[in-house]
């Protein structure tokens, strides 16, 4: 998913530990979405999990790996509380400024995946007779794709680059976020106020909104807490709380998957009150972290285009996709990961900074003012 870039707050220290959550929530959605080798149009055929690779070890991505996307809603709202909490409300960053931002780093991949997807798929169905997975795809939903509006209304099908629904939801609670910071209050309140709301709505646009603005609380008290004295104590009592409050549930008998949501709602912001502890690494390390922070969403957006692709490439072959082996499995992470380290790279840095260049005013010495860089 996109996410502002998250190298730097805004005068203190690198979120490191949030650029490997991110990716392992990104790793949850890729596994949960693995299964598609074996749909044929939009229900899996002959599908036995437990026999999918590595399954002893990954069991937990493959069968609750969906609640990544929440995950990612979470650390969105950490994000853009941490970096933009001052400077919204400050009219530092404008409203223009704060759309190019988001503009620019989820357009481009969105369209060229968008025209991607449509382009093969109507390869998969002169060959099938039916659509790879995601069935939707027709010119009504391809319009609303290109406004990343497919999923602002109550569901009608899930089309095109499927994976794209979460970030369709996201650019609303983006809308909101800018508004209610400039316009509205600063206050902790108001993100208790939108949590209690998105959870009465009992909409997936609402779910959004609770676990944003529940990264957003996180995020407060992580700068809250910043020159205390107590701030060690209060990290150490957070850890615990992570690990003590699943496992206790867990002891108890409760059924942990039936209350996933409501788990990941508790624990998910004080994960990410841990995760942004203040930390220093070797170059070496925070390098890779930052690079596996950064091909995140190209990674969740390239995942099911390569999947099709492979799929046509199977069909053309006229052999059964092997998903169930441990090579095929190994290919097709290496490709993807590949896939979007090349993509971010090539061709979503270039791009947002085009975008970037074209759209926003420059200071007198002719580079981007900065209050466009975040």
């Amino acid at each position: 998913m996109a996410l502002p870039q998250t190298s730097t707050s805004p005068g203190t220290h690198k979120l490191l530990g949030l650029e490997l959550l991110r990716f392992l929530a990104t790793i949850s959605v890729l596994l949960w979405h693995y299964p598609h080798f074996a749909y044929v149009a939009d229900a899996p055929v002959d599908l036995v999990r437990s026999e999918l690779p590595f399954y002893r070890v990954l069991f937990p991505f493959y069968e609750l790996g969906e609640y990544g996307v929440v995950i990612f809603w979470c650390i969105s709202g950490f994000i853009f509380f941490w970096k933009y909490s001052a400077i919204i409300p400050d009219g530092t960053v404008d409203g223009w400024t704060f759309f190019v931002n988001r503009l620019s780093r989820l357009y481009p991949l969105h369209l060229a995946t968008l025209l991607l997807v449509a382009g093969l798929q109507v390869i998969y169905v002169v060959q099938h007779g039916f659509f790879f997975v995601y069935q939707s795809n027709d010119l009504g939903h391809f319009v609303a794709q290109l406004f990343m509006a497919s999923d602002w209304l109550p569901p009608t099908g899930v089309s095109f680059n499927g994976p794209i629904w979460s970030v369709s939801i996201e650019v609303l609670v983006y809308a909101a976020f800018f508004v209610s910071l400039r316009f509205v209050t600063t206050s902790p309140l108001l993100n208790l106020a939108m949590i209690l709301a998105g959870i009465a709505s009992g909409t997936l646009v609402g779910k959004c909104f609770v676990f944003f603005y529940a990264g957003g609380l996180a995020a407060m008290a992580r700068q809250g807490v910043a020159d205390a004295w107590y701030r060690p104590k209060l990290e150490a009592f957070a850890a615990c709380a992570v690990v003590g409050i699943p496992s206790a549930l867990w002891l108890s008998g409760i059924e942990l998957a039936e209350r996933a949501a409501v788990l990941l709602l508790v624990t998910t912001p004080i994960l990410l009150f841990v995760c942004t502890r203040p930390i220093t690494l070797p170059r070496r390390i925070e390098d890779l972290l930052q690079a596996a922070g950064n091909m995140t969403y190209s990674c969740y957006l390239l995942h099911f285009p390569i999947q099709l692709a492979i799929a046509l490439v199977f069909t053309s072959l006229g052999r059964a996709i092997p998903y169930g082996t441990h090579p095929f499995w190994i290919g097709f992470m290496g490709l993807t990961l590949s896939a979007a380290y090349v993509t971010y790279r090539g061709f979503e840095a270039p791009a947002q900074r085009l975008i970037r260049r074209a759209l926003l005013r420059k200071n007198e010495t002719g580079r981007i003012a900065p209050a466009a860089q975040p």
